[in-house]
């Protein structure tokens, strides 16, 4: 991936995807500000980045975005220690394991703190601050569990719905300003947050790097949608088409 952006908050980069994204783009030379709960983690992820590249990319800062009132001041914080802003990941994300017949109201909330809440309030920031540039670049790291609502997990679907419906009125807000907005939309990787689900034996499981990369090409190449891999696009057609009292009767 040939350099796209000079400075970059990724949040939700303690692990998983948003680990994987920061490590990723340091390693292109631009400036990242790590944004997570875990600070230590947050700081080891930051010191490792920095004694590999021999210069000082990224910058760890503590918040948890289910937190929502914190944010504006800490995006106005980030942006002036990086000396500007031009790309805004946001991954992070929660999957509480659900059994079919349970109905956790406030677990569920929770989930929508941070899957969505979070993101708008993060995103909204960045909207703001490139619609105001006319440049810049916002990725949403979604996931196919949004293109319909199934069974397992019901929360955490709609939360991702959400999210896609979200990001493409961005989308359609910011382009005539010369904004990109990309949903990408992973399908099964390799990251804790999948470590209490049962990972299926015939389809195909990325590394967090690897999907990392898919996402950035995409998101350069300024694609509105990246399903992560590509050939989740088919599939997830196939599954949206499926009659619904057929499909009522998945347990998927």
């Amino acid at each position: 991936m040939a350099r796209s952006w000079d400075r970059a908050i990724v949040v939700g980069a303690s692990s998983g995807i948003g680990e994987a994204v920061a490590r990723q783009l340091a390693g292109e030379g631009t400036q990242v500000a790590l944004v997570a709960r875990r600070v230590d983690r947050l700081k080891r992820i930051c010191a490792e980045i920095n004694e590999a590249q021999g210069a000082v990319l990224a910058t760890p800062f503590a918040h948890d975005v289910a937190k929502t009132e914190g944010t504006a001041a800490l995006f106005q914080e980030i942006t002036t220690r990086l000396g500007g802003l031009d790309l805004v990941v946001y991954a992070a994300g929660i999957m509480p394991p659900r059994e079919f017949g349970e109905f956790p109201t406030q677990s569920d909330l929770e989930v929508i703190k941070t899957n969505f809440a979070g993101a708008v309030a993060w995103l909204n920031e960045a909207a703001t601050r490139f619609a105001r540039a006319r440049s810049g670049t916002i990725i949403g790291v979604s996931s196919v569990a949004g293109d319909r609502g199934r069974t397992k997990n019901p929360i955490y679907h709609a939360t991702k719905a959400a999210l896609d419906t979200y990001l493409e009125s961005l989308r359609a807000r910011l382009a005539r300003l010369g904004v990109t907005v990309v949903t990408a939309k992973p399908g099964f990787v390799r990251t804790p947050m999948m470590e209490s689900e049962p990972l299926p034996g015939m389809i195909p499981v990325l590394e967090p790097a690897d999907a990392a990369s898919q996402i950035l090409r995409g998101a350069a190449s300024h694609k509105r949608v990246v399903y992560v891999p590509w050939w989740w696009r088919p599939v997830m057609w196939a599954i949206r088409t499926i009659p619904d009292p057929i499909f009522e009767r998945l347990k998927v």
